[in-house]
């Protein structure tokens, strides 16, 4: 039985890695898929793979640090689809990675924070809005965090900042919005095998194939499971999330890293 039958979900960030995993999941549990990101090409090519595997989804090209685009991204979610049920805040930048923290440029700090906090606050702005206009009024918001944000990393700390700024704005918008049918979660992801995790290995590793290995098997030997997860596995944790299963689930960080910070919590 699919658990998202007739529902529309939105995911932002959701043309590569968890974000087009979790596109190709919501469709796979009957939801209605809206899909958001800056990059076109790559979008309509996610569409297209969920429209051939049965699936129906559409694209709306959006910056997610430009409130008109959010807002916009919104009007046409409900205009083609007539309501919000569900959404996964997932757009992410990564501006002066393997910087320390009094090396970031202001603009490298202003473009993460833009998009990895401002971002998900404007989604949640305008989702919340749009999820307490219907009746009833109900929906799931789930936010994409990083293991980096429940404390810190080094030569990472714009990015582990905003990531420790959403778990805050989550677990808020939660005790603001239960009472009125809206369960707000953060999805607390390790590593997987995503362009954000493969750009970062190949950038500390200068290139050098074999030294991506190298960083690769260091990594993996970090985790519980011995591997690095797949995008797929980050996608389930979302659709339980935004299913009925997860119904007295709200104001949570669901930790999905393979064992990766067991140790330290």
């Amino acid at each position: 039985m699919q658990r998202l039958t007739n529902k529309v979900a939105l995911v932002t960030g959701g043309n590569s890695g968890i974000g087009r995993a979790a596109a190709h999941a919501f469709a796979r549990e009957g939801a209605k898929v809206v899909l958001a990101a800056r990059g076109v090409d790559r979008g309509h090519a996610v569409v297209r793979e969920i429209k051939e595997k049965g699936g129906e989804a559409i694209f709306v090209q959006t910056d997610v640090s430009k409130p008109n685009q959010v807002e916009s991204l919104i009007h046409k979610t409900v205009e083609r689809y007539g309501r919000l049920d569900c959404a996964l805040n997932n757009a992410a930048a990564y501006a002066g990675a393997f910087s320390a923290t009094a090396d970031f440029s202001e603009e490298e700090f202003d473009l993460t924070i833009a998009v990895d906090l401002k971002g998900v606050w404007l989604c949640m702005k305008y989702e919340i809005k749009q999820m307490l206009s219907q009746t009833p009024s109900t929906g799931v918001i789930v936010n994409t965090s990083s293991v980096n944000g429940l404390g810190g990393a080094p030569l990472g700390a714009i990015y582990s900042a905003a990531k420790s700024g959403v778990l805050a704005l989550t677990k808020s918008a939660a005790q603001e919005y239960g009472r009125q049918g809206i369960r707000v979660n953060a999805l607390v992801a390790g590593a997987f095998q995503a362009p954000m995790l493969e750009w970062s290995i190949e950038h500390a590793a200068g290139g050098d194939p074999a030294e991506i290995k190298k960083i690769e098997e260091k990594y993996a030997a970090m985790i519980s499971l011995g591997r690095i997860g797949r995008p797929e596995e980050a996608a389930e944790v979302a659709v339980w999330l935004c299913s009925d299963a997860a119904s007295y689930v709200t104001g949570h960080s669901m930790i999905a890293d393979g064992g990766l910070t067991a140790p330290f919590r």
